[in-house]
């Protein structure tokens, strides 16, 4: 299945300026209402639901996932107006195929664990890091099955001085650069989630002293785990969003798809996902912005390296 001419054109291009913003067509209404579905029902949402209620996540909750997808598909062929969906149903249904394939994945590679040291974060980082770029690479690849362009995938650096979309909240009431944002931002959300785990954990010197060695291997798996985290949900989300809804609408259902996936993740529960939703909705803002990865992955990886370093200390 292809796209129509506007996913596959360049959208560096689009929204009037040469890294606007999309605007929602006229007529986005339904399909607004049926890709918010797909991202709440394909989410981790109904597994939360699942496992406060019972208490554990049926082993069908994926099948069921790939249905709602599938059933979205259909809907595209079958009513005109939901047309633009289709791509996105494409997208999600894969998705969550390769989700659930994901713990099935034991790639485990002594060699690679050696190069930084064999230690028990390269022993725990290195499979599930090689699992999720094998998931990377299959969106990629459905993207380009769908028949979209490298750069309409934001696969480039982007502008990385181009202008915010201003956000007073923030402190930023003017259309400054995103390499000023995106090196407050960065840094900001970082540190604050360093002395959140830092707080709960209560690491001591002789902790972080012990992790020392562990220091190019955390860097190289914070690195790698922000580019998979951005291939795997953003990138395919905005994709093929964006020309369908517009950006604002789409930069909201990756957000809250990334915000959602966390709640299992660290720091966990309603604060991480909802921490994790803030963090999604800038990231994504910076990919929409930008039209490029960069600055959506170093706020990313600067906020792995605070993760994975308290996560070392709790495996010393």
């Amino acid at each position: 299945m292809s796209t129509s001419s506007d996913s596959v054109r360049d959208d560096s291009t689009r929204a009037g300026t040469p890294y606007g913003r999309r605007p929602a067509p006229a007529d986005a209404r339904p399909v607004v209402v049926a890709s918010w579905t797909l991202t709440v029902l394909v989410s981790a949402f109904p597994a939360i639901v699942s496992t406060l209620i019972w208490g554990r996540v049926p082993p069908w909750m994926w099948i069921a996932q790939v249905a709602v997808a599938f059933a979205v598909l259909i809907a595209g062929f079958a009513w005109r107006a939901l047309r633009p969906v289709r791509p996105f149903a494409v997208v999600m249904a894969v998705l969550a195929l390769a989700l659930a394939a994901l713990p099935l994945l034991d790639l485990a590679w002594m060699p690679m664990q050696a190069l930084f040291g064999a230690t028990a974060f390269d022993a725990h980082m290195q499979p599930e890091q090689t699992a999720k770029l094998v998931v990377s690479v299959v969106m990629i690849g459905t993207l380009f099955a769908l028949g979209y362009r490298r750069r309409s995938m934001f696969l480039a650096l982007g502008h990385l001085t181009a202008p915010i979309t201003p956000v007073r909240v923030l402190g930023f009431p003017k259309a400054d650069s995103w390499r000023r944002f995106g090196l407050i931002w960065g840094f900001g959300i970082a540190g604050t989630l360093a002395l959140v785990q830092y707080l709960l954990m209560r690491p001591t010197a002789a902790d972080f002293g012990a992790i020392l060695p562990m220091v190019p291997s955390i860097l190289f798996y914070a690195a790698l785990n922000a580019l998979n985290e951005e291939v795997t949900y953003r990138v395919p989300m905005l994709t093929s969003l964006e020309p369908a809804i517009g950006s604002t609408q789409a930069l909201w259902q990756a957000a809250t798809f990334f915000g959602i996936a966390h709640y299992f993740g660290i720091p966990g529960g309603p604060l991480g996902a909802a921490l994790s939703v803030f963090m999604g909705w800038i990231l994504s803002k910076a990919m929409i912005e930008t039209r490029g990865l960069f600055w959506a992955w170093w706020i990313h990886f600067l906020s792995d390296v605070a993760i994975f370093v308290f996560l070392a200390t709790a495996l010393v």
